[in-house]
């Protein structure tokens, strides 16, 4: 298989499960207070959304390189 055709492929498996997800989520933590032995965090859970159009882009995008590494 040519190198551009794998690029591809590798390009339609991301932007399906781009469109799949929706977004990446992780959570942070931060000490809300710390007076010596007394210690207060708070976890906060973020997402980064991934708009649907950034998958489509990705799947089109692979398979104009699986169609031109076909050439």
């Amino acid at each position: 298989m040519k190198p551009v055709t794998l690029v591809g492929i590798a390009l339609i498996i991301l932007g399906i499960i781009a469109l799949a997800i929706q977004g990446v989520s992780y959570t942070t933590q931060k000490n809300v207070v710390d007076m010596g032995p007394l210690k207060i965090e708070a976890k906060e859970e973020k997402t980064i959304p991934l708009p649907p159009l950034v998958g489509g882009a990705a799947v089109v995008a692979g398979l104009v390189l699986v169609f031109l590494g076909r050439r």
